[in-house]
């Protein structure tokens, strides 16, 4: 691939010169930002006490003085309390719900919305989205992040967008297929069923459409689930990373080498720090990924824990950004669910049914408790053209779907194979794992 060429105009208009920023100066920003940001969390009343006795910090390594922030610090806490300036100056609230049920408030500035718009606009720019692209937005509108957060990006570089939202798959399909959607935003489930619905109306998803590219997130998928996308549609799919504490999507993304995700340095700066101990861990080793943003002005978080597993990859990346990249998100740590001692991830399961060119587009895991031991269940739908044939055959599928699983997971499971269209779908995120053992 060629070194990319960035116009003039987008450089002085989104920064885009900070991506090729040189390493040492990249450090010192962040180093001056870092301590902006500590003396702007200062004024809310949260961070206040925290911080009262942090001075200048002069190297990274003192970051580690200050505690970290969680969740449940968002939850437990009066949301007023993280703002540093006059509620007359927030024009924006969005949330996120915790597992208790309630929700995270995070609030925005002006100043930080259009921040946010011009991080997600560097995303697109980065993967090839340009102006004359048409835009579909298949996210959700409202507090939830997603809709809002690519919509104001694609507007910064004057695509035409479509805010459709989620649902309705008639109409999406409609939509595409009249405005030649080029560009789409959506969760990678939701996708799989769209997939799966033009086939149903006897359309093809590669050659019936104008779509070029597909930014997914929201929820976690294997590489196998990308690939499968990628077939299906002929384009090209893109992972992006974020999440609302810190701005929502835009915080990391991938470039064409989709070789990991960038992540903005000159916004936030990131630890990964083992889930347990707390203890900060080096380049290349997997942890919890800890994260401050270095730009908020309304509710600037230090050194917060997102829950979500990856780590930082030590390789330079062959475009040229010397941002350092985080592999994909593995899961969140409150994801991984235990059975029979062992500890097992969504993304691993889907990993390898995805392999399988028998399997359709939707599963589900499902997890009780007989007798005091754990059961494993893994209902798989298979495409009708397998799911018709011998039995002898199903039941060979089966069978070598449950070995790659126990060679994967460690855990021998039931596997149950459905016919398309058997399992629940979703046009948000995806509910794959049930859990009887809680209920």
């Amino acid at each position: 691939m060629q070194q990319r060429q960035v116009s003039s105009f987008l450089v002085d208009f989104w920064e885009k010169s900070i991506e090729t920023i040189d390493e040492k100066k990249l450090k010192e920003l962040q180093l001056e930002r870092l301590n902006y940001s500590i003396e702007i969390a200062k004024k809310s009343e949260f961070y206040g006490q925290k911080l009262k006795d942090i001075k200048k910090i002069k190297n990274f390594d003192e970051l580690e003085k200050i505690p970290f922030t969680t969740k449940e610090d968002l939850l437990q806490n009066n949301p007023l309390s993280f703002l540093t300036t006059d509620l007359k100056n927030i024009v924006r609230v969005h949330s996120s719900s915790g597992t208790t049920g309630r929700s995270k408030y995070i609030f925005y500035t002006k100043k930080d919305i259009e921040n946010w718009a011009d991080l997600v606009a560097r995303c697109l720019f980065m993967v090839g989205i340009r102006k004359n692209d048409i835009f579909q937005n298949m996210m959700s509108y409202g507090l939830f992040t997603g809709g809002l957060g690519l919509h104001y990006g694609a507007e910064k570089i004057g695509i035409l967008v479509i805010p459709a939202g989620v649902g309705n798959t008639e109409k999406q399909i409609e939509l595409m297929r009249e405005l030649k959607t080029t560009v789409i935003h959506i969760t990678p489930s939701y996708l799989l069923y769209i997939a799966h619905y033009i086939e149903e109306i006897g359309l093809s998803p590669s050659e019936d459409f104008n779509l070029k590219t597909a930014i997914v997130g929201a929820e976690p998928y294997s590489e196998n689930t990308r690939k499968k996308l990628e077939n299906i549609f002929k384009i090209n799919v893109y992972n992006c990373y974020g999440l609302s504490e810190m701005n929502g999507p835009g915080v990391a993304f991938e470039c064409p080498y989709k070789d990991g995700l960038h992540l903005w340095e000159d916004n936030y700066y990131m630890e990964i720090i083992d889930p347990k101990t707390g203890k900060i861990l080096g380049e290349n080793e997997e942890g919890e990924l800890v994260l401050t943003t270095l730009k908020r002005e309304g509710m600037p978080l230090i050194r917060y824990r997102t829950g979500d597993l990856t780590k930082i990859l030590r390789e330079r990346c062959e475009c040229g950004r010397t941002h350092r990249k985080i592999m994909r998100i593995k899961g969140r740590s409150d994801d991984m669910f235990i059975v029979k001692g062992v500890n097992i991830f969504p993304s691993q399961i889907e990993a390898v049914i995805m392999e399988f060119p028998e399997v359709d587009k939707n599963y589900q895991i499902i997890i009780d408790r007989k007798g005091g031991l754990d059961i494993l269940t893994v209902q798989v739908e298979i495409k009708k053209e397998f799911f018709k044939g011998e039995i002898n055959e199903l039941r060979d599928l089966q069978e070598r779907i449950k070995e790659k699983l126990k060679e994967k997971i460690f855990v021998s499971p039931i596997v149950e194979l459905v016919e398309t269209g058997t399992l629940p779908t979703t046009t948000g995120k995806a509910k794959r794992v049930i859990d009887k053992r809680r209920l």
